[in-house]
């Protein structure tokens, strides 16, 4: 465990602070912020739900829900304790395989919908894939500004399922040709996979031996 029961924080002008305000201010602000987000993303998952025909779609969409639900009330947990949740952070595993088509075929563009009725499967995929997307930064920032130990790796430990849920809904997508991959061609592709190499050696520490001065000829 990073935090041990009951232990106190000093604050240089009030002295002991008791756990669950174990928190610096500008974390505090940026947790609302993932905690806002990620009710918003609930709330978004509710209202789409209803225009969603296809049951592929349809189960990705109810087992992310129950996933982003649960993370949602243990970050929540730690947030307003200061301690580990009584509910660990989970991992999300998707059920289906991770093969991607890749290349483009021709497609009308794309543009705002008018209406509610043009809502469907592409557009409500594209709006949780967003969403998710979103999330990922949001939590890593988030992460990234956090002093409670607790909070700082439930956040850090969250964006990895972020990264997992937005993969299984762009993989959807890109089943349907909602979402197209181009490639670069197989010569610039061979090139920018062999346009760096293995680093190797040491980093020289100066304490140990005076380091070479390069204006002096050899």
């Amino acid at each position: 465990m990073e935090n041990q029961p009951n232990q106190m924080h000093q604050n240089m002008h009030t002295g002991n602070i008791p756990q669950q305000l174990n928190h610096g201010a500008h974390e505090v602000l940026d947790v609302h912020e993932v905690l806002s987000g990620t009710v918003g993303t609930l709330n978004t998952y509710s209202l789409l739900r209803q225009h969603v025909q296809d049951q592929e779609l349809a189960s990705i969409m109810d087992r992310q829900y129950q996933f982003v639900q649960e993370e949602y009330n243990t970050t929540l947990e730690c947030f307003q304790t200061g301690k580990d949740p009584s509910i660990p952070t989970q991992s999300y595993k998707m059920n289906q395989d991770n093969d991607f088509i890749y290349g483009l075929k021709p497609s009308q563009p794309k543009k705002p919908i008018q209406s509610v009725t043009e809502m469907n499967e592409e557009t409500v995929s594209g709006c949780l894939l967003g969403a998710l997307k979103s999330a990922a930064s949001m939590k890593t920032m988030a992460a990234l500004e956090t002093t409670n130990p607790v909070v700082r790796r439930v956040l850090a430990d969250s964006v990895p399922n972020c990264i997992e849920m937005a993969y299984e809904l762009s993989i959807y997508q890109n089943k349907h040709h909602y979402y197209q991959v181009p490639q670069f061609a197989q010569q610039d592709m061979q090139q920018m996979l062999n346009a760096y190499a293995p680093a190797q050696g040491h980093m020289q520490n100066p304490a140990q031996g005076q380091m070479p001065n390069p204006n002096i000829p050899h």
